[in-house]
């Protein structure tokens, strides 16, 4: 393997993460505006101690999502602190959204699924992109 072999994979997987945090973001805020903009909107969860109204869910995931698609835009400034952010970020969505899963609990899992392999992919692979020369 060569070395620009090697950069290519980093490139590709910091993409892969920054777009996947793209789409995770635009998830939360759909959902988000949907929770905002209507009632009744999401099923009532049984009692459970993340039991909120639908528009506080909306706020929730409105913000969230806007924090994890800018996080990810800043990824691809190929930055160490860029990196931990999207990682802290996308930990904190992932919290959001184990919290959601009695509301939405296929979503939910999709949702984490999404999370789970971007920090794989920020934490195993994400430190080689800061190797590569700026062109």
């Amino acid at each position: 393997m060569t070395h620009q072999d090697f950069d290519r994979r980093a490139i590709g997987w910091t993409w892969f993460a920054a777009v996947m945090m793209w789409l995770n973001g635009l998830f939360h805020v759909f959902a988000g505006l949907v929770g905002v903009f209507t009632d009744e909107f999401y099923p009532d969860a049984p009692e459970y101690l993340f039991r909120f109204n639908d528009e506080t869910w909306g706020w929730i995931h409105l913000v969230t999502g806007l924090v994890v698609f800018t996080a990810g835009v800043a990824l691809l400034t190929a930055k160490p602190w860029a990196r931990v952010v999207a990682v802290v970020m996308v930990s904190l969505s992932m919290l959001e959204t184990f919290a959601w899963v009695p509301t939405y609990p296929v979503w939910s899992i999709i949702i984490l699924s999404i999370g789970a392999s971007v920090i794989w992919a920020l934490t195993v692979h994400g430190h080689d992109i800061e190797s590569i020369p700026a062109n």
